[in-house]
């Protein structure tokens, strides 16, 4: 279900130029006209790729001129999961030049995920790769997609020998993206963007960054919407070089900036701390690591205060896939707004606090819904507010600070992670009676998940490694197991029986529950 805007919101978005009449399709066409010589190039050491952005738009045009001759035209839904390729790109691009909703996926989602994300969105096409890391082409999964394309054995045979040189039209009120995302439900979120939501958070993020920033290297998954943006969408419209890297390794990150002159902006704060920490690390690489724009995980302020003491730049940022920039503190913003709060609202952003301190937030960036009518209904009210199931305090100067959370999510390095997934999966073992799973800190990645459980009667305690197992069989993505195991005899609940996840993660972290 589409959620409903109010006229008023509408109006104001529109004649304040936040939502124009372009479409996703209409600003890739203008920006790749506009400096088709920028380099494009994928670091990677199974299929690296080099070229410019004007083959990469051949690629895509060519792409969508053998879709649109299969019947695949405005409105439908074309799927890829794919690491940061070229070919994701040309997909990406492709899709916008047909008017088609695209849906990236995450390519460390498994089995289960992907199963259930093609059963959502029932698309017309899905881009796989034949094989990447853990990631295996399985034609069981999707068997019911019309049009499948495998990155490695016959993705060629989509292309047309001619490119489709126009772009088709659609309303800019029509659905553009399907993100999913996991949150407090047991299965990913579908999160619906239309074009304009979509343009005006590209623009708005392209004029946010650093004007110096340099030509970054983006190693954030394509699969996810800051990731996708940063790759495909804003360098097109500052016509600056686009570098992928389809697996993070800080080494290899280091060892570019030496030598291809890249630089590194920020995401999850696992990105910035992982090069810090990297024995290949030095004070020569600063330089090209002067900014920081941290959001996407809780940004702990040891963090920004250990980056601005090596004279980074520290801008941090809050939102999600939902809503992607709710707040920001711009780079030239004051330094301790800068490294202690989450910025303010941005242009159009308007954010309130519940009377239990929830952030509610409305602003021309955010979704249309989800594609679950049952969750757009209790997610959104009619005049328009998000509930983000976050908390937050403001302080005088209108500057935002989260301090808890409602929504049962852990968030690993930018990756939401629903804890009732994760104990559901859990609950499938024998010897697991009753379990939660929660958050815990980890200086890498920010947050992981913990798991505590209490066991059936006259089994033995599960090991690490007998849920590692488990998950595996399950299909759910590795970045989802739990990375802490502990066992008790009963939870702390509520009169009514609830369990206290407050008081398990109060008792974790005071160490009164051990592995």
């Amino acid at each position: 279900m589409v959620r409903h805007v109010p006229v008023d919101l509408s109006e104001k978005y529109i004649a304040n130029g936040w939502w124009t009449p372009d479409t996703v399709g209409d600003i890739l066409r203008d920006g790749l006209a506009t400096a088709p010589d920028t380099a494009f190039r994928v670091h990677s050491s199974v299929r690296p790729w080099s070229g410019t952005v004007r083959d990469v738009e051949n690629v895509a045009r060519r792409l969508a001129g053998g879709l649109r001759a299969r019947g695949v035209g405005p409105g439908d839904v074309v799927a890829f999961q794919l690491p940061n390729w070229m070919e994701a790109a040309a997909t990406f691009w492709a899709s916008a030049f047909l008017g088609a909703a695209v849906v990236p996926i995450v390519h460390f989602y498994g089995r289960k995920e992907v199963s259930y994300i093609l059963g959502e969105v029932k698309p017309k096409v899905f881009i796989t790769p034949e094989s990447f890391g853990r990631l295996e082409y399985d034609l069981s999964v999707c068997a019911d997609v019309p049009i499948v394309g495998v990155v490695g054995r016959d993705f060629d045979e989509l292309l047309a020998d001619q490119p489709m040189q126009e772009t088709l039209a659609v309303t800019p009120s029509e659905c553009a993206l399907i993100a999913f995302t996991s949150g407090t439900t047991t299965n990913p979120k579908g999160v619906l963007h239309n074009h304009y939501s979509l343009v005006n958070e590209t623009r708005q993020l392209a004029q946010w960054y650093p004007p110096d920033r340099g030509h970054q290297l983006t190693a954030a998954p394509v699969g996810h919407f800051i990731g996708m943006i940063n790759a495909f969408l804003i360098p097109v419209l500052d016509g600056t070089e686009i570098n992928l890297a389809d697996v993070w390794d800080p080494g290899q990150a280091l060892h570019l900036m030496r030598s291809e002159n890249l630089t590194v902006g920020g995401g999850a704060t696992y990105y910035m701390t992982s090069l810090l920490d990297h024995p290949d690390f030095t004070t020569d690489h600063l330089p090209s690591m002067r900014y920081a724009g941290l959001g996407g995980s809780s940004v702990p302020s040891a963090v920004t205060t250990r980056l601005a003491g090596l004279g980074i730049t520290v801008f941090r940022s809050y939102g999600s896939t939902e809503h992607p920039s709710i707040t920001g503190s711009n780079y030239d913003a004051p330094e301790d707004k800068r490294l202690h709060t989450d910025g303010r609202p941005l242009p159009g952003v308007e954010i309130k606090l519940a009377e239990d301190g929830e952030i509610l937030s409305r602003g021309p960036d955010l979704c249309m819904g989800y594609t679950d009518p049952d969750l757009t209904a209790r997610m959104f009210d009619d005049a328009g507010w998000y509930h983000t199931g976050d908390i937050g305090i403001l302080d005088d100067d209108g500057y935002l600070k989260i301090t808890d959370r409602k929504s049962d999510i852990i968030i690993r390095g930018g990756e939401n992670i629903s804890a009732l997934e994760v104990e559901e999966v859990l609950l499938g073992m024998p010897a697991v009676a009753d379990a939660a799973v929660v958050a815990v800190p980890d200086d890498r990645f920010g947050e992981r998940a913990a798991a505590v459980v209490r066991l059936r009667e006259g089994h033995p305690a599960p090991t690490l490694d007998d849920l590692r197992t488990h998950f595996a069989i399950i299909g759910l993505a590795k970045q989802k197991w739990p990375e802490q195991l502990h066992v008790v005899d009963d939870f702390p609940r509520t009169p009514s029986g609830k369990i206290q996840k407050f008081r398990i993660r109060a008792d974790i972290a005071s160490l009164q529950i051990r592995e």
